[in-house]
């Protein structure tokens, strides 16, 4: 029995067929030379828009990988001085560290003139709270406090680089250059300075076992209690406050554990380990306790 298929009856090739015209059709329309009708025009500024945005966008994400990067460096610095006994070359060179990642928050701060800070906040928040970080550890050096926010937030307020040319206008511009003379300004939100002060608590931890290797067996005691000030604080928060605080709350007492656990040692057995030996013994206990938390 021979089965005959007609040309005209096959389904796919009168649906490849029928796609081709369609294609076809599609190019037709687009070499057509037509004015763009209000429509496509209306799409295309919705185009311009977005890719605008998106750029700006690219551009905030690396600033604040610069602003981390050079945080990083500052906290790095800032913890030789446990081993240092003149500290004040050490503190110098972090402040003109400081100043530069203060100028890549100005250039933020150029970014997001006449825009909505919350639209883009994600993309700078990472670099914000590594600076919050380091500026209050070289804060806690300097004065035993805590930095507040306000503070921080002051030394973020950057003048125009044109003011003098604005003081020479005549009278008549006078309203147009004091509108322009305003100075920029990023201000640190609650969130990221609360994540900001999280993190410092590690450097803290870590500042303790250092300062414990190089005989200075004051300071981790004075650091003990002000970690526990700073996680009484927290807890007050507790689960009411954002996912990310809730969730650097736990990592937060781990560090305090391990520093309450250095000065237990040190007063209880402090007579018995040399004072050579203390930094290793706190080590490996550091170690242990990050292996078991899953931190390698």
């Amino acid at each position: 029995m021979k089965l005959v298929f007609l040309v005209g009856s096959n389904p796919y090739r009168k649906r490849k067929y029928e796609n081709f015209q369609s294609q076809q059709k599609r190019e037709e329309r687009c070499d057509d030379n037509s004015p763009p009708s209000a429509m496509k025009k209306l799409f295309f500024c919705f185009q311009r828009e977005l890719d605008q945005r998106h750029d700006k966008y690219e551009r905030l994400v690396k600033l604040s990988r610069d602003i981390t990067i050079e945080s990083k460096r500052t906290i790095f610095l800032l913890h030789r001085i446990s081993s240092t006994p003149d500290t004040s070359d050490i503190l110098a060179e972090s402040v003109t560290k400081l100043d530069t990642v203060r100028q890549k928050i100005k250039m933020i701060a150029q970014e997001l003139v006449g825009e909505d800070m919350h639209q883009y906040h994600r993309a700078f928040s990472p670099g914000l709270q590594e600076y919050v970080e380091a500026v209050t550890f070289q804060y806690y050096i300097q004065t035993r406090s805590l930095m507040r926010l306000d503070e921080i937030n002051k030394q973020l307020v950057f003048p125009h680089e044109e003011n003098e040319k604005f003081e020479e206008a005549s009278d008549d511009n006078e309203e147009k250059g004091k509108e322009e003379q305003q100075s920029l300004s990023l201000q640190v939100t609650p969130i990221d300075y609360l994540l900001g002060i999280a993190d410092l608590t590690g450097e803290l931890m870590r500042m303790c076992i250092n300062s414990v290797g190089n005989g200075d067996i004051s300071t981790p005691f004075e650091l003990s209690q002000f970690l526990q000030q700073i996680y009484d604080g927290f807890s007050y928060i507790g689960n009411t406050g954002p996912y990310e605080v809730s969730k650097k709350l736990y990592t937060l007492k781990q560090s305090l554990g391990k520093v309450e656990g250095a000065c237990y040692t040190l007063k209880v057995r402090g007579s018995e380990i040399p004072k050579h030996m203390l930094a290793d013994v706190f080590s490996s206990k550091a170690i242990i306790i990050d292996q078991d938390e899953g931190i390698s």
